[in-house]
């Protein structure tokens, strides 16, 4: 009697900063935060610049994009680099999601919120709350990506 091996649980998730953002904790929380709950993470660092960034996603195809922000400036990063993301065919239907410290006022990620989704991200995490919602976030994706 043979066994097929089982497939590996959990998601392939890429976390990254984007091109303006030097930090490097939130990034390392985050991977042993997913890799805590059985997900496979690629960290691609701090100040990853867009072409790095859409290249490495294209050719990897994970299940799940997170990208995070320490410095303020997420949201214009966010706005610039999803829709290079998207426009790969590779990545049109990946989820992509974006978390941290967008903008420099709590009023400021109110506005981001609605623009970063419009402009192609699937949620967006920021305020107290952000981790217990990227938690439900995960859970719901997992349960739907097929074995």
């Amino acid at each position: 009697m043979t066994f097929a091996a089982a497939a590996p649980a959990g998601l392939d998730i890429v976390v990254s900063t984007m091109a303006s953002d030097a930090h490097t904790w939130n990034l390392v929380f985050l991977q042993l935060f997913l890799e805590e709950r059985g997900h496979r993470v690629t960290n691609l660092g701090a100040c990853v610049p867009d072409d790095r960034l859409v290249e490495y996603c294209r050719q990897a195809a994970p299940d799940l994009i997170v990208l995070s922000s320490v410095n303020g400036h997420g949201t214009l990063d966010g706005l610039r680099v999803v829709p290079q993301l998207r426009a790969r065919p590779e990545l049109s239907d990946t989820s992509m999601v974006i978390g941290g410290k967008l903008g420099i006022t709590e009023e400021d990620d109110a506005k981001a919120c609605r623009a970063l989704r419009a402009a192609g991200f699937d949620e967006v995490f920021t305020g107290p709350e952000s981790i217990e919602r990227f938690t439900e976030y995960l859970a719901r994706r997992s349960t739907a990506v097929p074995a």
